[in-house]
């Protein structure tokens, strides 16, 4: 069976979720198209790349991702880094001939998502964003009774994406906060799978209001090369700079086929863990979706009998 040789760029929070993913392909989707190898991982110095293959499973390290780039074992390279450096190694990448699986979002602008989907047309390669949530066995399903026009025309989308691991004000200085690394705060972030599902789910969007708000206008800086995300508090007397990031965006929307929506993203909602939700109806039927409770879809269908009308629990898996 043939195998693809993965480069990963980045060893931290989101690469462990990568390398888990390419160890479980195989026990899922079998026959596999093709084998994930994880061959390179890179991370900003040899030890830390050390570590971070050992720990999940590549059997080479590098600190130098030109060198994984131009390396002619490779077939994939994953992006996995802080947004700033997502288009310089994508546009490398595909002038080297590789396909490209890179981190949300894409880009800290448009521009400089322009310019790497220019780089990968031109080299003729695949280019895919890691949207993993549209995989979903349940918004599949939700995508399947789309389609099959189980809801009929679609009127309405409501998305919201509410965490809480910075909604204290002592987690650190994340990349995620500052504008120069990130591009945007909660958008960029979180509020863009909600984004993603809109779009997959009901359509292109042609027009946005929006409003964002920044809570927690500093906080403390962190110490070390690792990204503790909200998994830490800092002292009290630990320096602090400025976040100049949104930590909440809230938009109403229009779709190009006419429906019209909203969508909610804050990493500031006491309570909530993962709240990824969306909500559709259509002209002969909702449907309903909570990653955290993730195999549930809830579904109602206009004819339905009159004594089981509402929404019922359809449950979902793999298959």
């Amino acid at each position: 069976m043939k195998k693809l040789n993965i480069g990963m760029i980045g060893g931290g929070f989101m690469g462990k979720a990568h390398a888990l993913a390419y160890a479980g392909m195989p026990m899922f989707f079998w026959p596999a198209p093709a084998i994930p190898h994880r061959h390179t991982l890179v991370d900003v110095n040899d030890q830390l790349a050390q570590d971070a293959a050992n720990k999940l499973g590549f059997e080479n390290y590098s600190s130098d991702w030109r060198k994984v780039v131009e390396d002619p074992n490779i077939d994939i390279i994953d992006i996995v880094t802080p947004n700033d450096s997502h288009a310089e190694i994508a546009i490398a990448a595909a002038k080297a001939g590789k396909h490209i699986i890179s981190e949300k979002p894409l880009a800290r602008t448009a521009e400089e998502a322009k310019t790497m989907l220019d780089a990968v047309n031109q080299a003729g390669v695949k280019h895919m964003v890691a949207f993993n949530y549209r995989r979903t066995p349940a918004v599949a399903l939700a995508k399947k009774y789309i389609e099959e026009g189980r809801i009929g025309k679609i009127l309405n989308f409501r998305g919201t994406y509410l965490q809480d691991w910075s909604a204290d004000p002592n987690s650190p200085l994340s990349w995620r906060f500052k504008k120069k690394i990130a591009g945007s705060g909660a958008l960029g972030d979180i509020g863009t799978h909600v984004i993603d599902f809109a779009r997959y789910l009901v359509g292109e969007i042609s027009d946005v209001n929006a409003m964002a708000k920044t809570w927690i206008p500093e906080r403390p800086i962190q110490s070390g090369g690792t990204d503790k995300l909200g998994t830490v508090k800092a002292e009290a007397d630990v320096p602090k700079d400025v976040v100049d990031v949104d930590d909440e965006f809230m938009t109403m929307l229009k779709f190009e086929n006419g429906a019209i929506g909203s969508i909610e993203a804050t990493r500031n909602a006491w309570g909530r863990n993962n709240f990824l939700t969306f909500e559709i109806h259509g002209e002969k039927g909702s449907l309903y979706f909570n990653y955290e409770r993730r195999d549930e879809l809830q579904v109602s269908f206009s004819d339905d009998p009159s004594d089981a009308k509402g929404f019922r629990t359809v449950y979902t898996g793999p298959a």
